[in-house]
């Protein structure tokens, strides 16, 4: 099921990583990422705009050590030693395919699940388990299906 959290004040700020995969009740470590479309409001010295994969345990020790807001981002989760050839890279500004109507999947083929920050103002989430979802939607009830969500536009 694909969920977002949007128009909300069970969160101090949006596209925290840190608090979405803890309502997930996951922690980065269980996967390994690909990132892609970053945007943050922290420097390239902590976190690197460059699309590219991180392991998880990376990925832990950056969102432990630093409160990062993703202003956009897509992270896609693999299981721990996946790579797959990336020959267009997730993206989520500007991308009109979670408005759509229909089924919509993680971007990347095989990715676990995706989440996308979208302009520091909702987080998106695709392809979640049924585990995944009630975990999220305990945390945050004002989470809604991705597809009752009115249709955005780029900033």
């Amino acid at each position: 099921m694909n969920l977002i959290l949007e128009r909300t004040s069970q969160v101090r700020y949006f596209t925290n990583m840190r608090w979405v995969l803890g309502a997930l009740a996951l922690d980065a470590s269980q996967f390994d990422w690909y990132v892609s479309d970053v945007e943050t409001n922290c420097g390239s010295d902590v976190f690197a705009p460059d699309d590219r994969w991180m392991g998880g345990e990376e990925l832990q020790r950056v969102l432990a050590e630093h409160e990062i807001q993703f202003i956009w981002a897509v992270f896609s989760a693999f299981p721990v030693g996946t790579r797959v050839a990336v020959s267009a890279s997730p993206y989520v500004d500007g991308n009109p395919t979670y408005w759509r109507a229909g089924r919509v999947s993680p971007q990347l083929e095989d990715a676990l699940f995706e989440i996308a920050c979208w302009d520091s103002s909702a987080t998106i989430l695709v392809g979640l388990s049924e585990a995944e979802q009630r975990s999220f939607c305990r945390a945050y009830p004002d989470a809604k299906p991705l597809d009752q969500a009115a249709s955005h536009s780029a900033g």
